[in-house]
């Protein structure tokens, strides 16, 4: 544990006890060697959710954007596009990022390979992708020996490992951005789609979340952790005010095991999904580190309840 992360620690032991003691029994951190991983975990998971609103405090060099340069990253290339008011652009290159992730060692390759047109001096933006979705399957098809070229590390990131390249399949990449593309609307305009769930929501950043999350069943694999990862990083990134108002534990596996071994202990293998999401917003009432963050440390934790180990998405 890092020196300056002990106040913190302290705070989050004195919360989980409290609620263990007077609201609802915590079986899972009794256990003081679990409790303390668990508490590592949600210290290890506010770092990542920081992270972004501190880059985004930060001068981004613009070579951020562009995927002919080693700097290219397309959540630091998201911050720069908003902060030029291209906010289309910012809500692709964030549906890029959660859609391809980043692979352990080929990184951003397909996204830059991708988007940056193997350097061709255009580029799959959004404008251009939006409304060429067709050109685009073309092209993807076209060049997957290239994409997939041996000798060279590529690769989803680890929750997207098991996504396809191709561009005509029901479930490739060409049917995931084409139906992203249909989500959006006919306007081809982000701000569109999310304004209206906003204000069908009377301007409720959780039921906004929710009724979004709800309506990107139908974009091509985007499951729970995609959709949940993608939301999540427009609000965090102040494109929409839109907040996670439960952990979404319904149909997820880490999470709603930590929360079984939480709430019920080592063993437990079912209880209903929706006890385990209302005590968990209860539980974020104590701890007050966002529902991000438990469905995060309790996907970790539960990979390895006795000892502190760092994962990466």
């Amino acid at each position: 544990m890092r020196p300056r992360d002990h106040e913190l620690a302290n705070q989050l032991e004195a919360g989980l006890l409290s609620f263990h003691k007077y609201k609802i029994s915590l079986p899972g951190i009794i256990d003081s060697i679990a409790r303390q991983t668990f508490i590592e975990q949600l210290l290890e998971s506010i770092r990542r959710v920081k992270y972004v609103s501190v880059i985004s405090q930060r001068r981004i060099s613009n070579n951020a954007t562009d995927p002919n340069n080693d700097l290219f990253d397309p959540l630091k290339a998201a911050i720069l596009f908003r902060r030029q008011g291209n906010i289309d652009e910012a809500f692709w290159m964030i549906f890029m990022f959660i859609h391809f992730g980043k692979h352990s060692r080929g990184e951003w390759r397909y996204v830059r390979e991708i988007y940056g047109r193997f350097g061709d001096g255009s580029r799959w933006d959004w404008v251009t992708t939006s409304t060429d979705p067709a050109g685009f399957r073309e092209w993807l098809h076209y060049h997957q020996t290239q994409l997939k070229r041996p000798g060279i590390s590529r690769g989803f990131g680890n929750h997207r490992k098991y996504e396809s390249l191709d561009a005509y399949s029901p479930k490739g990449t060409g049917s995931a951005v084409e139906s992203y593309i249909n989500w959006i609307g006919p306007s081809k305009i982000h701000t569109d789609r999310f304004d209206t769930e906003y204000e069908k929501a009377a301007g409720n950043p959780q039921k906004t979340f929710d009724q979004l999350y709800n309506s990107m069943s139908c974009v091509t694999r985007f499951g729970r952790i995609a959709r949940f990862e993608y939301l999540a990083m427009i609000g965090k990134l102040g494109l929409a005010n839109i907040e996670p108002g439960s952990s979404y534990l319904k149909s997820s596996t880490g999470p709603i095991k930590g929360a079984r071994m939480l709430f019920v202990g080592q063993g437990a293998t079912t209880y209903p999904h929706s006890v385990l999401d209302g005590w968990l917003i209860e539980l974020n009432n104590e701890l007050n580190v966002g529902m991000q963050v438990l469905e995060d440390a309790l996907c970790n934790w539960q990979k390895s309840p006795l000892q502190f180990k760092k994962f990466r998405g």
